[in-house]
């Protein structure tokens, strides 16, 4: 799982139908202490996320596994929304 914190939206009238009805987020990952920025990439959002949210995010089968269905063409997805970080340096 990767700690990222969302920077955006997107909206996409033309899709996989086994995509209709998710929220996609895009999300750049961060570093473990929580401020340093990486790559971005879309993650399919289970958790509630909002823009500006730390959240965790969960990738390949395992973020198929929240989706519920093995079928779904979903790479990464946000599981849940993060409270705080500590890390001892």
């Amino acid at each position: 799982m990767l700690v990222a914190k969302v920077i955006g939206s997107l909206w996409s009238t033309r899709k996989d139908e086994k995509l209709n009805g998710w929220k996609f987020m895009i999300v750049r990952v961060l570093e473990a202490d929580g401020t340093t920025e990486k790559e971005s990439f879309v993650a399919a959002d289970n958790a509630g996320a909002g823009i500006g949210d730390t959240v965790l995010v969960a990738l390949g089968e395992a973020a198929r596994i929240s989706a519920e269905n093995s079928n779904t063409p979903i790479d990464a997805m946000i599981v849940g929304v993060i409270d705080s970080i500590d890390t001892d340096g």
